[in-house]
């Protein structure tokens, strides 16, 4: 059975999700390009840039919890577009914070920058997620591409204005105005149904759903699959409640496959976060080499995380998550293994390829798979992305911790135990479905549920 080809609101709602994903990561690197920059106007020494740096990451997993309920009242559209703005004051404060050197008003600038972009990050990955499910193909890879092109794009222009010693306070505040009137623009066209709608009466593309997910899961995912059917035929009754508003958001923490897929993309943030911290470090301080050799490492990372998100997509639909994040979670385990352990910097450099397809996948899946029942996405959301950005609260510094013990690059092998745990529990991100023999048409009663469910045990 085909999938009906999506009509022309949800293709202009796909490329706005798009949009809103480039903005939020040309936000994020306009400020994380000009780093230099604020630590010489703050006079801050390394140990103090790297307590600023958390204050962001708390701000953000302040507000995550709290995303789902705040979705829920406002719908995507105005919730995306409310802490855009949120994100961006917070930016214009911490910019005139660096040129009065009013180290306060850094910090409750990043603390609001922190809880614009974490709602502002759950929002779009959900209506990215409802867009996705009504095309019936596989997208969220590539609007998380569309992130990684925004901070390229941001880290260009940057570069241009440090050359050209324009300041903060006036690079800053240019850019927040711009990105602040398009994303204006571009969530005029997210899904035009009301958000309730949506949430509560969900058309899932069922067949969507990749043959060898449908089948039935291999050996190895056996027992996250068991999780997944404990929710399978919640999915698929529409009569069952949805718990909402604080009671939905904290009955999503209580649900096992939630948990797992939060893991999932746990391990996914640390392997991409590690590399947005020490990568470039490592190669300078672990090769003795020049700090350009370290820039084009990092540059290196970022393109094989962006190519694999815009062309990994076909693998998903062919092969189905699972099978797909196995395979980014085996590149990631060989890639961190290469560099950290294997001598020539030539080889080092193909690690950090492997290394950069390993970490593409991971979160985007996982955000899909927290999305997969409508009703409950913005509670699971909330959830999967809370868990998510805990790795950029607590990763940077205990790898930086055990850095100064071991080295950065021996340091950046502990990341190879969250992803090995991670493998055990991907069965967790299988989409929630009816068993295909309902698709195909044929009886569907109690009894071969109850089967189905042995069989898979």
């Amino acid at each position: 059975m085909s999938t009906p080809a999506p009509d022309r609101s949800v293709r202009a709602a796909s490329w706005a999700v798009a949009a809103v994903f480039t903005l939020s990561g040309v936000n994020f690197a306009s400020w994380a390009s000009r780093m230099p920059a604020i630590r010489d106007g703050l006079g801050f020494s390394p140990d103090r840039m790297g307590l600023l740096l958390l204050v962001a990451s708390v701000g953000s997993l302040l507000s995550l919890p709290l995303s789902g309920m705040v979705v829920e009242r406002l719908g995507a559209r105005r919730t995306v577009m409310t802490f855009a703005v949120v994100n961006a004051l917070g930016f214009l404060l911490s910019s005139v914070g660096v040129q009065q050197r009013l180290v306060p008003l850094v910090v409750a600038g990043l603390v609001l920058v922190g809880v614009g972009a974490g709602v502002w990050d759950a929002s779009m990955n959900l209506e990215g997620a409802l867009v996705e499910q009504r095309l019936g193909r596989t997208v969220m890879p590539r609007y998380h591409a569309g992130f990684s092109f925004g901070t390229m794009a941001a880290a260009g222009v940057a570069a241009v204005a440090a050359e050209a010693h324009v300041p903060v306070v006036a690079h800053l505040p240019a850019v927040m105005v711009v990105s602040t009137v398009l994303v204006a623009v571009a969530v005029r066209r997210f899904l035009p149904t009301g958000h309730a709608d949506h949430l509560l009466h969900p058309e899932p593309p069922t067949d969507a759903v990749p043959d060898a997910e449908v089948a039935g899961p291999t050996a190895g995912s056996r027992a996250a699959t068991a999780v997944v059917e404990q929710h399978v035929d919640l999915a698929a009754d529409p009569a069952v409640s949805t718990p909402r508003g604080a009671r939905g958001a904290l009955a999503a923490w209580a649900e096992p496959r939630t948990l797992l897929v939060g893991l999932v993309v746990l391990a996914a943030a640390l392997t991409e976060g590690a590399a947005n911290d020490w990568a470039s470090l490592s190669v300078v301080d672990g090769f003795r080499t020049s700090h350009a050799v370290g820039a084009l490492a990092f540059g290196i990372f970022v393109t094989a995380m962006t190519a694999m998100r815009m062309f990994g997509t076909p693998l998903l639909d062919r092969f189905g998550r699972v099978a797909v994040l196995r395979l980014c979670a085996g590149l990631a385990l060989v890639g961190l293994a290469v560099f950290g352990l294997v001598g020539p910097l030539w080889l080092a450099m193909v690690g950090i390829v492997a290394w950069g397809m390993g970490a593409a996948l991971g979160f985007p899946v996982g955000m899909s798979a927290a999305a997969d029942d409508p009703r409950r996405a913005p509670a699971r959301v909330s959830v999967v992305s809370t868990i998510g950005y805990s790795a950029f609260l607590g990763g940077p510094p205990l790898l930086g911790l055990l850095a100064q013990h071991v080295g950065y690059r021996h340091a950046l092998l502990a990341i190879l135990v969250p992803v090995a745990l991670s493998l055990a529990v991907m069965g967790a991100a299988a989409p929630l479905h009816r068993d295909r023999a309902q698709r195909d048409g044929a009886p569907h009663d109690q009894a071969q549920r109850d089967q189905a469910q042995r069989d898979r045990a």
